[in-house]
């Protein structure tokens, strides 16, 4: 008899930088029309991994600081947004660990203010400086191969390829180049910008990826908790339908019940 295991029995994790992790929904916290509602939303998405911008941490006023609003044991993620060279990361990168931040960081370079597309080059000096210094990396990049190899080699913790352009909405754009790196790279995927809705969450897990990273979506949602719920069902489905092994696509159509045999043939 084939055994049935209990969902809720089964452990499903994936590691980062020697922390083993549960839920597969990181989650960010800007763009929310007040902090207050942070905590909530942290509750209902199961996160256990938080991104959050350095200069959102104000040491003068509690009211504004980010870091009062996020629960412990939460796994804190600084991002180093704004920075527009490797340098410019690397610096905020150390003072997010000064500040008391951990020594996580996702590194984030982007020189195009118009459609801020990652910066691969200076991202990959970045991340090669960082991990030297005993960060673990998270490089938000585009979905390149040879990029995603180098940054692999030199010791990034994951990688976070976009699903689209920030703030976006629109979806996995990049697919297919996303797949290619869930085939080829050994260190998680984590698919980053531009998820706007539960059913790409969804298939970014259905995919392959480790994990996905949503923030506009939940943020700019008419109720952000029930969406947050919503992205944590959607990652938990995608995922069980990734370990269920999903049907092969054919050109064709092929009956589900073959009537061979079972009417007369002319």
């Amino acid at each position: 008899m084939q055994q049935v295991v209990d969902p809720e029995q089964s452990i499903d994790s994936f590691e980062i930088g020697g922390k083993k992790l549960r839920s597969r929904l990181l989650t960010g916290t800007g763009k929310f029309s007040s902090h207050e509602i942070v905590p909530q939303v942290i509750e209902a998405s199961g996160t256990q991994v938080v991104t959050m911008a350095l200069r959102r941490v104000d040491w003068k006023d509690p009211q504004e600081n980010i870091l009062n609003y996020i629960p412990e044991g939460i796994t804190l993620l600084p991002n180093t947004s704004g920075a527009r060279t490797a340098e410019d990361a690397i610096r905020i990168a150390r003072l997010a660990k000064a500040a008391g931040c951990g020594n996580w960081i996702k590194v984030e370079v982007i020189q195009d203010q118009r459609y801020l597309l990652p910066d691969n080059p200076e991202t990959l000096i970045a991340t090669e400086k960082l991990v030297k210094e005993g960060f673990v990396v998270l490089p938000y990049m585009n979905p390149d191969l040879g990029t995603a190899k180098r940054l692999e080699s030199a010791g990034a913790a994951a990688v976070m390829p976009l699903g689209a352009p920030i703030g976006s909405n629109r979806g996995l754009q990049t697919r297919e180049l996303i797949r290619i790196l869930i085939e080829e790279i050994s260190v998680p995927i984590i698919v980053d910008a531009g998820i706007g809705r539960p059913s790409e969450a969804a298939e970014a897990l259905e995919m392959g990826a480790a994990a996905v990273l949503v923030n506009t979506a939940i943020a700019t949602a008419n109720q952000p908790v029930d969406m947050a719920r919503a992205f944590r069902l959607a990652v938990e489905a995608g995922r069980a339908a990734y370990l269920a092994g999903l049907g092969a696509r054919r050109e064709q159509a092929e009956a589900s019940s073959p009537l061979t045999g079972f009417l007369r043939e002319e």
